[in-house]
């Protein structure tokens, strides 16, 4: 795909009100781009900027582009996310990235397709428009973290970390955001498929960075929280695979340690390694309360599960509002 989308008459003719989220942080080279690339794909639309504590001219430029410019003191993606999903009020949301990397007339088709199909979120598949648009550490992470979710949660998205999606005001407003940084697509992706929300994937061109623009990512760093992310929200939402996996380990280690005490009492009658006689009853009674935990803390995450289907159900879908 070329990503050579056109506005139909059907969008022209959308009773849907759209707003481009835009978070940014030092985005001085890029936004202005951004701006005017989104507000020609999508003539309609409010394109709000938030400023997150950026130490150059973005709020600035943004706010010279055309754009709606606010600010959310507290650093970090998942805060800006949050603060936006609060504030702004559309029946359609594009969330996109400052750094002018994704493909403005790609919107109107994810909108398109989100419209057509009744979903809750199209992702932008990135397709590499450039050999500097995607930097190998970053491309094997994705690659294992969608891995990694696919084995937790079932089916995948292909691409899990793109920061270009569409949503529908009814995923917006019952999304509850709980990261911080750029772990939010983690999150987003989780979410959808927790819930079994409706959501489809869009191939969009993706580009490398404008001169004087730099990725305010680090591969490891961000690798690191995304990877312990993952673990916290599989330790959340899957609580029994999760304990009964520790449980299984632990009983295997008292196994392990056990078995010769027990064959050396039952030959001779008598427990020389009492320490490790302990040990092994200690580690068997640990694998017993971790299973437990993990049966009645699964009650409980379903539970919340069904609460966040309430949640989602109380928005009215798109065109009912």
């Amino acid at each position: 795909m070329d990503g050579g989308w056109r506005l139909s008459e059907a969008t022209r003719s959308w009773p849907f009100r759209v707003a481009v989220l835009v978070p940014c942080y030092n985005e001085e080279a890029a936004v202005a781009t951004v701006i005017a690339d989104f507000r020609k794909a999508l003539p309609a639309a409010e394109v709000y900027v938030y400023d997150n504590n950026s130490t150059d001219r973005t709020a600035a430029i943004a706010r010279e582009a055309g754009a709606i410019v606010r600010s959310e003191w507290r650093q970090g993606k998942g805060h800006v996310v949050r603060r936006m999903f609060a504030d702004v009020e559309a029946d359609i949301y594009v969330l996109v990235d400052g750094d002018a990397t994704y493909d403005a007339p790609s919107a109107p088709g994810m909108i398109d397709k989100l419209v057509d199909e009744h979903l809750d979120m199209v992702v932008g598949l990135r397709v590499d428009r450039s050999q500097a648009a995607y930097r190998r550490g970053h491309r094997m992470g994705n690659r294992l973290f969608t891995g990694f979710l696919a084995s937790t949660f079932g089916h995948a998205f292909k691409d899990m970390l793109s920061g270009y999606r569409v949503f529908s005001r009814r995923f917006v407003k019952s999304f509850p955001v709980l990261s911080d940084g750029f772990e939010i697509e983690t999150e987003f992706a989780v979410y959808a498929l927790e819930l079994s929300l409706p959501a489809a994937e869009i191939e969009t061109p993706y580009y490398a960075r404008p001169e004087g623009s730099f990725s305010k990512l680090n591969t490891w760093q961000d690798g690191l929280c995304i990877f312990n992310m993952m673990l916290k929200l599989n330790r959340s939402e899957r609580p029994l695979r999760f304990f009964s996996a520790i449980g299984i380990v632990l009983a295997l280690l008292s196994m392990a340690l056990g078995l010769p005490v027990v064959i050396t009492f039952l030959e001779t009658g008598l427990v020389p390694r009492l320490p490790t006689a302990m040990l092994a009853m200690g580690l068997m009674i640990m694998a017993l309360l971790s299973a437990s935990s993990g049966l009645v803390l699964d009650t409980v995450t379903r539970g919340r599960r069904e609460m966040k289907m309430l949640a989602y159900l109380s928005q009215p879908p798109l065109g009912r509002n």
